[in-house]
């Protein structure tokens, strides 16, 4: 499995927002710093506002900052909201997509795929960017 570099920037914005978190800093300052393209970090951005992770002010000091300074963030939620739900192969997400697991039969990977999902996720919940108070 391979992090994408969408997830990447997303990261860094994190990281960049973190580090002053009741400052509202601008798409410029934010692309520059993390080295993002402008125009990739503004659907980056569109992303995390959307899952309530990052907020943006409009006008002439507007710009982004964190949603909630007091929460921390999880690795997790910056993946699931740039990519959606973290699902390792097709049959975690529909079980009937897999010839093995039709009419009525398992499959002896998916089992052993869903525990290697579930790890996935739950180290991606353990790590997290904490707000600087």
């Amino acid at each position: 499995m391979k992090l994408t570099h969408e997830i990447d920037y997303a990261f860094r914005v994190i990281n960049c927002l973190i580090e002053e978190p009741n400052r509202i800093i601008g798409a410029n300052e934010i692309s520059e710093q993390m080295h993002i393209p402008l125009r990739f970090l503004l659907k980056i951005l569109r992303k995390l506002n959307a899952a309530k992770i990052t907020n943006s002010k409009r006008g002439v000091n507007g710009g982004y900052h964190l949603y909630d300074v007091t929460k921390p963030i999880t690795y997790l939620e910056v993946v699931e909201a740039i990519q959606g739900p973290i699902v390792i192969n097709r049959c975690m997400n529909d079980e009937f997509s897999c010839e093995n697991n039709k009419n009525g039969r398992t499959c002896n990977v998916h089992a052993g795929l869903a525990r290697v999902q579930k790890s996935v996720k739950e180290a991606l919940e353990k790590e997290v960017f904490e707000p600087k108070a």
